[in-house]
């Protein structure tokens, strides 16, 4: 197995599930259109044995085995996912040790993480993974979570518009800035959904809401002048909720090919990694989702 190479990759979470899978077919075209490296990593986890085991059975060698098989399957599906002979520069990895900790430690020479939305854990119920929630907490880039869809097989691409969950806070502007270029990479339109308030203003009597909304357009119209100012070519609207963002995101995140949310914004604490939208939607969007912490 090679080492990646000083250039920022793209860090893929491989451990051969399904959601696996689909993290590698979509971080394989990402990476096209960020020309960038591939790092495809398997962790080996240490495993507490509580029963003998058949002398002949070495453990050790039995995951390096099982690690290299999966990796190498991983491999056939990048390869097979890219349109052509494309170079991509990729590299297998057996990382060892606890995988969040083993992952996020990789992620500082990362640009991105790909992980699946759940894994081959004991509980395939959580929608959202222990490996992939970890990561979200304590990776040092953004994190896109994939989810598989048999319905999409081509996880949403083509014309469909990358979604971008703003809420106005100075929190917000890393992911603007991701959404902004990964709208710019695929050549789609950006479409900025701002929820005026995190909890339901119908039980606020007496609200206007059309005063609201102008407050609203005000704000969205001020965080993204400078971004569609750079962005020129970007064709970008947006829509103004009244309330619960994770609800609107997800509902949106139907007709979209990319949702891209900050870890926390305007109801987060400064101490706290990952807010409760950001959190929900990574869980519940039909659409891939990027959370990005603002540095």
């Amino acid at each position: 197995m090679s080492a990646p190479s000083a250039q920022s990759n793209i860090l893929v979470a491989v451990d051969g599930s399904p959601e696996s899978d689909a993290a590698v077919v979509w971080a394989a075209r990402e990476s096209v259109l960020r020309h960038a490296p591939v790092t495809l990593m398997h962790v080996i986890s240490p495993v507490v044995v509580s029963v003998p085991l058949e002398p002949m059975f070495n453990a050790p060698e039995w995951y390096e085995r099982s690690a290299r098989h999966i990796l190498r399957h991983a491999e056939r599906d990048f390869q097979s996912s890219l349109a052509g002979p494309v170079p991509v520069d990729l590299h297998l990895v057996v990382g060892r040790g606890s995988v969040v900790s083993t992952l996020a430690d990789a992620s500082k020479d990362a640009q991105m993480v790909v992980v699946g939305s759940r894994g081959l854990g004991a509980f395939r119920r959580l929608v959202v993974g222990s490996v992939s929630s970890g990561l979200l907490h304590h990776s040092h880039c953004p994190v896109a979570v994939v989810r598989t869809d048999p319905t999409d097989a081509d996880l949403r691409g083509g014309d469909a518009p990358v979604l971008l969950g703003l809420d106005g806070s100075p929190a917000s502007d890393a992911a603007t800035a991701m959404a902004f270029d990964e709208a710019s990479r695929r050549g789609v339109e950006l479409v900025a959904l701002h929820a005026w308030s995190d909890v339901d203003i119908y039980l606020m009597l007496g609200a206007d809401w059309h005063e609201y909304e102008t407050q609203a357009s005000e704000l969205l119209a001020e965080r993204l002048a400078g971004w569609r100012v750079q962005y020129p070519h970007v064709c970008v609207r947006w829509r103004i909720v009244c309330d619960k963002p994770a609800y609107w995101l997800t509902e949106e995140s139907r007709r979209a090919q990319l949702v891209v949310v900050g870890s926390h914004g305007r109801g987060g604490f400064a101490g706290m990694l990952l807010g409760s939208t950001s959190s929900a939607v990574a869980q519940t969007s039909s659409a891939p989702v990027i959370v990005v912490r603002n540095r």
